[in-house]
């Protein structure tokens, strides 16, 4: 979910994150829908490019479930 809460927050795409990224926009449709995982390295290539847009990942806690937030 944090992954589509960012794309969306910086107004991206499935196809534009995917090619920000090198993956394919069904691999990052596909995760996003829960239908199927991602291997590690390709997780963190989609969230380095979304904390160089800008999302800060926000984990899980006590006051809450995982969320993102954008940088100031």
């Amino acid at each position: 979910m944090q992954i589509r809460l960012a794309r969306t927050a910086l107004g991206l795409g499935v196809r534009e994150l995917g090619t920000a990224a090198g993956v394919s926009p069904s691999t990052v449709q596909r995760f996003e829908s829960g239908i199927g995982g991602m291997q590690t390295r390709t997780l963190e290539r989609l969230q380095t490019v979304l904390e160089d847009g800008g999302i800060i990942f926000i984990p899980a806690d006590a006051g809450g479930g995982p969320g993102v937030r954008l940088k100031a």
